[in-house]
């Protein structure tokens, strides 16, 4: 099995690759997370998605190609250039808001205003080692977080590795989720809230 044929990316991946490449932004998300993005995705139907860490929007693609029509996304960066290339692919999807706002600051209005969502994609420092315990709880009960870059990582500061294993140690703690992690791609956590 080759997991990386046939895997039938989003029509517009290949545009946002390209305007990725030219403003030369290196932490673009990997097509294998993608295509496991969209498969979770769509098994969320009328569902309310989240994602913190917007980048230039590959990852937003391959969640909207698996949403359905009546579901709803709300992606956040802190980066206008990276979401003006996400806007400039994705921005006439009306499933789609696109945020630019300091993840810490927008994790907390979203947990202080009560909302909930039944997926949260997490590929940045706020909802993954920041504020987490906020992020969690604005998951609906059956609702999947989803992390990536667990496995060691090139860019990544020597500083890092201690934040990946207590990340994973309070994962594994959790009595109210269920949680599967995958030494695959990049590394990925796929936890359900029960």
């Amino acid at each position: 099995m080759d997991d990386t044929k046939n895997i039938c990316p989003p029509k517009c991946l290949l545009a946002i690759e390209a305007d990725t490449r030219k403003i030369e932004f290196k932490m673009a998300s990997e097509p294998l997370v993608g295509s496991l993005l969209r498969t979770l995705a769509a098994s969320k139907a009328k569902g309310r998605f989240l994602e913190l860490g917007t980048g230039t929007g590959l990852s937003t693609a391959w969640l909207l190609d698996g949403m359905c029509s009546d579901s709803t996304l709300v992606t956040m960066d802190n980066d206008q250039t990276l979401l003006d290339v996400a806007y400039r692919h994705l921005g006439s999807d009306t499933r789609l808001r696109i945020v630019c706002e300091d993840g810490d600051e927008f994790v907390k209005s979203l947990f202080s205003s009560g909302e909930k969502f039944d997926f949260i994609f997490a590929d940045t420092w706020a909802g993954k080692y920041r504020f987490i315990q906020e992020t969690l709880d604005l998951l609906n009960r059956h609702g999947l977080y989803v992390i990536d870059d667990m496995l060691p990582q090139p860019n990544w500061p020597e500083d890092h590795p201690p934040k990946v294993e207590s990340l994973l140690a309070l994962l594994e703690k959790r009595k109210d989720f269920l949680i599967t992690k995958m030494a695959w791609s990049c590394g990925v956590v796929i936890c359900t809230k029960i």
